[in-house]
């Protein structure tokens, strides 16, 4: 029973190890989202920390801000949730079949 136990431990301090580097990985990588046909792009990193902005200037219009409003909402969004669907996709391989809490990940 106690040399399953020490097993058991191992291959947990093991998927631990895989886990934070995944997930240092994750956050090195570079998500990029853009709206308006290009027009507003926003880059992010896997931190979900804005990076770069970029706003072409056909689309800067001070008669109509709202729209470049929306355009960088959502680009923002989008490269948001690029960044989360990713991090489930890889964080989402270690717990497979663990039934840990929702949310965890």
């Amino acid at each position: 029973m106690k040399g399953n136990m020490n097993n058991m431990m191992k291959q947990m301090q093991k998927m631990q190890k895989k886990m934070t580097q995944a997930q240092e990985e994750l956050y090195e990588m570079t998500f990029e989202a853009s709206a308006g046909g290009g027009m507003v792009t926003v880059v992010a990193n896997g931190k979900k920390e804005i990076t770069d902005v970029q706003i072409s200037e056909e689309v800067v219009d001070p008669d109509d801000v709202d729209m470049l409003q929306d355009l960088i909402l959502t680009a923002t969004n989008d490269v948001i949730k690029q960044i989360e669907d990713k991090t489930n996709d890889t964080m989402g391989e270690f717990t497979k079949g663990m039934n840990l809490p929702g949310g965890m990940f």
